[in-house]
């Protein structure tokens, strides 16, 4: 079998698959974590909100065609090898936090924050919640799949990324001063 990338459009699957990730045959969504974080720290590294907001959306538009035109070229609706959705949601799981860390530490964080210390549980902790979340599709991640194409596969993701705010919320209010 030859390499994706060297048919064509293979850089269009190659890259929707997660630069290869997604080819993997065991937990190809839960190993996409892995470039997620990576992404989700060069966007902290942008070092502002706007910045960070601006990047997230950029990532998730352009995700749509990609994803779309590596479903049109597999021949199937969202497989599991297609982990682009994956990687650029993840980010969005960390909006709330971003936005309380902004404000008690009064400044943007910077992206080892998220990697050391009592801090690095947590980012864990928000990215097998992501996994949770999008395997189980609470509403309406499960719904949004029927939107077209590559909107659908990606609109799942950003809703589970949703849902990981909304349980951090909950938790930062309960738990937080």
């Amino acid at each position: 079998m030859s390499d994706p990338a060297s048919r064509p459009n293979g850089w269009t699957v190659w890259l929707a698959q997660g630069f290869g990730v997604g080819r993997s045959p065991v937990a190809p969504g839960t190993l996409a974590a892995a470039p997620g974080l990576a992404w989700f720290l060069a966007l902290v590294s942008l070092g502002s909100g706007w910045a960070f907001a601006a990047a997230c959306a950029a990532s998730l538009i352009l995700a749509v065609p990609v994803c779309s035109a590596a479903e049109n070229r597999l021949q199937r609706h969202d497989p599991p090898s297609i982990v682009l959705d994956e990687i650029v949601a993840l980010p969005l799981c960390f909006v709330s936090w971003l936005a309380y860390c902004a404000k008690d530490l009064e400044r943007w964080p910077e992206p080892s924050y998220f990697l050391t210390g009592s801090h690095l549980p947590l980012t864990l902790a928000l990215i097998a919640g992501f996994r949770a979340f999008d395997i189980w599709k609470p509403w309406p991640v499960r719904q949004s799949q029927a939107l077209w194409g590559g909107l659908g596969v990606v609109a799942d993701d950003a809703l589970a990324a949703a849902w990981v705010n909304l349980m951090w919320y909950v938790g930062a209010v309960i738990l937080l001063p």
